[in-house]
């Protein structure tokens, strides 16, 4: 399994949250897929969930669930609460952001995605809770590696769609990058060049919603000590970790160089170092690009969308919020921010901004601009409490 964290890319500043990975154990077997004949033109249609991933519809045994494509999950994991129970086998656990996770094991009949059709085989189990997509609903299934691993993976970002094509295509023309399957993790690998050092292996995980996390020792390696840095909080299946937050000047994924790049600095001991990884490479990085991640041909192609060279939203407000139907619930006081400085504390709980009301459509509304707006900009939240405080946002990091 795996998804990662409330992180911040172009949808999300006045939210940031996201799923974080986990290692699901090997299942029994891994079914049949085949392809249909015009398995190319079986677009799939996605929205973004506030958490940065990509969200979809999937048809298991018959049934409609809602899914992430989430190929830093090496088995897929259906939620506990919409597998039968009487037919989940215990699985013992899996790694996660934030320790281990219990799991099952759930045999499948017919499992149908887009061109794709899966028979046999089944799902990892676990509970997956609504935070792990930062949005008040919860989905049915995190669909990894063992449906789409076989397989090209067009997703095309801007149109909000992707496609399962037989390997060895090349839809369109773009800046080319080495790409694997690990025969131990299971999961989508390249390399990454950060300061000037290579960096590898380095997993490519849809189900990120961050743009790129290192481990703390890949961190030192690239040595850039005198980039300014803050904090920010990550929420994977099995609990919360705090990271460092910076804006780097430039990465390098092979062909390909990307300007101004938001990076996370897992803790020592955090889940990329635990699993022999030396990062990750989440959608906040891959939405600039239209992406062809085909493993069997062994390339990851990349071509520049509308959105390449748009620099990452930066905090001014130092609040990392999550969102319920009517309220804000402060998750993270960013270090050296304003928040901190004006004394803000996590639990905290906000229910109008500038005397507007948070309502069930603040993630998609420009009042949810609010915590990147220009340094300087004075900002009265109102707690759910009645009291108003006034936040003075600047640029910290």
């Amino acid at each position: 399994m795996r998804p990662d964290s409330w992180c911040r890319t172009i949808r999300t500043a006045l939210a940031l949250l996201c799923a974080a990975p986990a290692l699901a154990a090997p299942p029994e077997n891994e079914g049949v897929a085949t392809l249909s004949a015009d398995s190319e033109a079986r677009w799939v249609p996605f929205d973004l969930t506030p958490g940065n991933q990509i969200r979809f519809q999937i048809q298991v045994d018959g049934r409609t669930l809602t899914a992430i494509l989430d190929t830093g999950v090496s088995y897929s994991v259906l939620a506990r609460r919409a597998a039968d129970p009487a037919r989940v086998r215990h699985g013992g656990s899996a790694t996660a952001i934030g320790g281990a996770v219990p799991i099952g094991w759930l045999p499948t009949q017919t499992v149908v995605l887009g061109g794709l059709t899966r028979r046999g085989g089944g799902v990892s189990v676990a509970d997956l809770p609504a935070i792990a997509t930062g949005s008040a609903v919860p989905v049915d299934m995190l669909v990894g590696r063992d449906f789409t691993g076989g397989q090209a993976l067009d997703i095309d970002y801007a149109a909000k769609r992707f496609r399962l094509l037989p390997a060895g295509r090349l839809p369109f023309q773009g800046q080319q990058a080495p790409l694997s399957i690990s025969p131990g993790r299971k999961l989508y690998e390249t390399a990454l060049v950060v300061g000037g050092h290579v960096l590898a292996p380095i997993v490519i995980d849809t189900g990120d919603g961050s743009a790129i996390t290192l481990s703390a020792p890949a961190w030192r390696s690239a040595a850039l000590a005198a980039v300014p840095t803050t904090s920010a909080i990550s929420f994977g299946l099995a609990g919360a970790t705090v990271n460092t937050l910076a804006i780097i000047p430039a990465v390098t994924l092979g062909e390909a160089t990307a300007r101004d790049v938001e990076l996370r600095v897992e803790p020592d001991g955090g889940f990329s170092q635990v699993i022999g990884v030396a990062g990750r490479i989440g959608s906040g990085f891959l939405q600039r690009y239209r992406v062809l991640l085909d493993p069997t041909a062994r390339r990851l192609v990349l071509s520049p969308g509308p959105a390449a060279e748009v620099p990452p939203l930066r905090s001014t407000s130092g609040l990392l919020l999550g969102i319920q139907p009517d309220r804000l619930e402060v998750l993270h006081v960013m270090r050296g921010g304003p928040a901190e400085a004006a004394g803000w504390r996590a639990g905290e709980l906000i229910c109008a901004i500038d005397g507007a009301a948070i309502t069930a459509g603040y993630a998609t509304s420009p009042l949810a601009t609010w915590s990147i707006r220009a340094p300087g900009t004075v900002v009265t939240l109102r707690l759910c409490n009645g009291q108003d405080r006034a936040l003075t946002l600047r640029r910290f990091y």
